[in-house]
């Protein structure tokens, strides 16, 4: 048994070097565009395979709401304002269904991996006690679906739909939304939430083209071909068959161990190893969930959780993870330096000790659960835990003891081509039947190349020309001279990066109370003054840097793939209190009514 890792027992100068070696095998110039849209490049690969679609005529219609998006955030957002008395809301939606991501990633093993308490929206609204600490994606998907019965969001749902324009008409004060199905209908307010994870991406790899056996995407299983299904089912397509997957991140941590067990060969190529912590997932008692659920339970964990994360000393824990356990390490390091002496310096030295401990920690981890000594040092992550996304997983790592899966570990240089009959790496082919990418969605990229169109506001000018020296909003959702306009996503706001859905709630409880108070106010437009976006940009300036992010990281989507954000850095950030501060200063802000800096019409 290994003596635990402490600050005094770790030479930390010998691993910021060992985490600099890594992370400069991985740097590649062309940085994100390394990647390949899946869409674009690769259509067929990007059909839907879950639902099809029906044709209908194109709508020319009129709607008070329409919201660009169809997974949380548009649900969200819907349900808040059918709430509010506002009812004709209409969600637009490429995917056959509601869900967003949860819509696409029906891989085996999909689940939050944040706890379901504080990450599955509306559980309080609509009576729903999740299964399990860490929901699997079905039932996160049948809970989209019950948001949206229970408000009646599929009532005016245009689903397999893309908005391709969005155009304001200063005359009618109206938004013109224009889509892939010939749709031109006028909605008074628009909301997007389009969202980082609905692009798909492959690696650009040299005959990817070419290869001769089967191919898909993590987002677009196929079952038809696997066997199984989103629910565990055994994947029996796969007895006789060789299986590569390419990518070593949240997906395929949760999809391997399914791969492992069905598969008779299983090839997991990795140019980057994920941290991979204990999840301790499990069933939630009926007795206890009826013991914590009383009125407000939802927010009262989710704030805690968001102060467990902060810079206070919350009195208690109710989540209880792998992520409070980083932030309680650095309050405990943090604890043992005098406040007179807690100047910048001193807490990143507390907090960059906290981290090591915990790193040591995962990387014995590898060493305690895999037992070829080879596989177990290519598993172990040499970064800051936050430089990626941490994983947590129970049977991740124990997946390779089994004697038909192959961890190809490739040095940080990744695949170098695929070929006719299967993978190149490390100057070897190997023969396999069927390649699955696990390479995640486009994050770092173009908003407007994201969402499929470019807003166009007042006076004909553009969102992207808008934005052309940086993210410019107020409070993370109004943008000047787009008038009756929200943008749901987490910059410029809370900016909580560890749990999106809150952000999203109180997005949404911002826009039911603006629209609310436009409409009773008799408004046409609302929109945010010049004078009052700028003095939040201001006041975000003031903040820290980009907690997460760094250039000194191993390359990955929060740095850009290692090229990190240049003039845009100090604008992908939140309030410069911190999450809890800015959900206090907006919650305020709604209650007071008067809607400081924003001009109704």
């Amino acid at each position: 048994m290994h003596a635990p890792a402490t600050a005094t027992t770790i030479d930390k100068d010998a691993l910021r070097a060992k985490y600099a070696e890594e992370r400069d095998k991985r740097l590649r110039a062309e940085g994100s565009s390394q990647y390949l849209r899946l869409e674009r490049e690769f259509a067929e690969l990007a059909a839907d395979p879950y639902t099809p679609i029906t044709p209908r005529e194109p709508l020319t219609d009129h709607v008070t709401f329409a919201f660009i998006g169809g997974g949380f955030a548009g649900l969200v957002v819907g349900a808040r304002l059918k709430q509010a008395g506002i009812t004709d809301v209409r969600i637009v939606e490429k995917g056959g269904d509601f869900g967003g991501t949860w819509y696409w990633n029906r891989y085996p093993g999909a689940q939050c991996d944040t706890a379901s308490m504080i990450y599955m929206p509306l559980l309080e609204e609509t009576g729903h006690m999740p299964s399990e600490k860490y929901a699997h994606a079905p039932e996160i998907r049948n809970h989209c679906s019950r948001i949206g019965e229970t408000f009646g969001l599929y009532d005016k749902a245009l689903f397999h739909t893309e908005v391709t324009g969005l155009e304001w008409n200063e005359g009618d004060k109206l938004w013109t939304v224009r889509t892939n199905r010939g749709d031109a209908f006028a909605a008074k307010y628009v909301g997007m939430g389009t969202g980082p994870l609905h692009v798909a991406k492959l690696p650009g790899l040299p005959g990817i083209e070419t290869f001769k056996g089967k191919a898909f995407h993590t987002s677009r299983w196929d079952y038809a071909y696997t066997g199984g299904n989103p629910e565990g089912a055994p994947m029996t397509g796969l007895a006789d068959k060789r299986v590569a997957i390419i990518g070593t991140g949240a997906t395929s941590v949760q999809a391997v161990p399914h791969l492992a067990r069905d598969a008779k060969e299983l090839y997991v190529f990795q140019r980057t190893p994920s941290s991979v912590d204990r999840r301790d997932n499990a069933p939630l008692d009926d007795d206890w969930f009826a013991s914590v659920a009383e009125p407000g339970w939802q927010r009262k964990w989710q704030d805690n959780f968001a102060a467990n994360l902060g810079a206070g000393f919350p009195a208690e824990d109710l989540v209880n993870d792998g992520w409070t356990d980083l932030a309680k390490r650095m309050r405990a390091n943090l604890r043992t330096v005098p406040p007179s002496e807690w100047t910048p310096a001193r807490m990143m030295a507390a907090f960059e000790d906290a981290d090591y401990e915990k790193m040591e920690q995962i990387r014995r981890r590898a060493e305690e659960l895999v037992n070829d000594p080879n596989t177990a040092d290519d598993l172990k992550a040499w970064y800051r835990q936050l430089c990626k996304r941490p994983c947590f997983h129970d049977e991740y790592l124990q997946a390779f003891n089994r004697p038909g899966v192959k961890l190809i570990h490739t040095d940080g240089q990744g695949v170098s081509a695929i070929t006719e009959k299967g993978v190149m790496a490390n100057g070897t082919e190997y023969e396999v039947d069927c390649i699955i990418y696990a390479s995640g969605f486009e994050i770092s990229t173009d908003y407007v190349a994201r969402a499929g169109f470019d807003a166009v506001g007042r006076d004909g000018r553009t969102l992207s020309e808008y934005w052309g020296g940086g993210m410019r909003t107020l409070h993370g959702l109004h943008i000047n001279g787009f008038p009756n306009l929200f943008m749901v996503q987490p910059a410029q706001a809370a900016n909580f990066i560890a749990n999106v859905p809150h952000n999203i709630v109180d997005h949404a409880d911002t826009i039911a109370s603006v629209v609310s108070a436009a409409e009773q106010r008799g408004a046409q437009t609302v929109e945010p003054t010049a004078e009052a976006e700028q003095a939040w940009l201001d006041l975000l300036r003031t903040g820290p840097a980009r907690a997460i992010g760094s250039t000194e990281c191993t390359p990955g989507y929060y740095n850009n793939e290692g090229k990190g954000w240049g003039e845009d850095a100090p604008l992908f950030v939140g309030h410069p209190g911190g999450a809890l501060a800015y959900f206090a200063h907006i919650d305020a802000w709604r209650k007071s009514g008067r809607f400081e800096g924003l001009e109704f019409t």
